[in-house]
């Protein structure tokens, strides 16, 4: 088999971090097919870009924390996060991972953590010239840190934040 473009990108991230970290999710616009093995080993929902027929929303709870993974485009995510903040609470969620408009962007409101990494092969807005971006979130008791890596695996240290809780 050849692998090509997304999938390319997507493998690498798997073969870095998969048994390392407590998920690895995907917020839409894979591109991957629904029989692909990679498949298995992701958290992946459905993007406004993909033809598989993934779930429009996964949520799972790792650590105590409640891990809602959307693409944010049923949301209306370009707009802004109301819509995607109440959808948050109607699910009980405190971590809110999502793509759409794939630019970086991590805030806190309200006790919940929205994180959208970016995009790791289109990225667009402000932070695109770092050439596609991924998050690592990490939490403890009472902080959450979000460190942005770039394809290279290198973080991006002016992206880091950390949220007390």
């Amino acid at each position: 088999m050849i692998v090509t473009g997304i999938e390319k990108i997507v493998q690498q991230l798997v073969d870095r971090y998969d048994g390392k970290v407590d998920g690895i999710f995907h917020c839409g616009d894979s591109e991957l097919s629904i029989d692909d093995p990679l498949v298995a080993k992701l958290h992946i929902v459905q993007g406004n870009m993909d033809l598989a027929a993934f779930p429009d929303h996964d949520v799972e709870t790792i650590d105590g924390q409640t891990i809602l993974v959307t693409h944010g485009h049923h949301q209306n995510v370009n707009g802004g996060l109301l819509n995607l903040e109440l959808y948050a609470c109607s699910l009980a969620a405190n971590v809110v991972l999502f793509g759409h408009t794939h630019q970086v962007g991590t805030t806190f409101d309200d006790g919940m953590l929205f994180v959208n990494p970016g995009s790791i092969s289109q990225p667009r807005g402000e932070f695109a010239v770092i050439g596609g971006t991924y998050a690592i979130i990490e939490s403890d008791q009472h902080q959450y840190t979000v460190q942005f890596y770039n394809r290279d695996f290198q973080p991006v240290k002016k992206l880091a934040r950390r949220f007390t809780y």
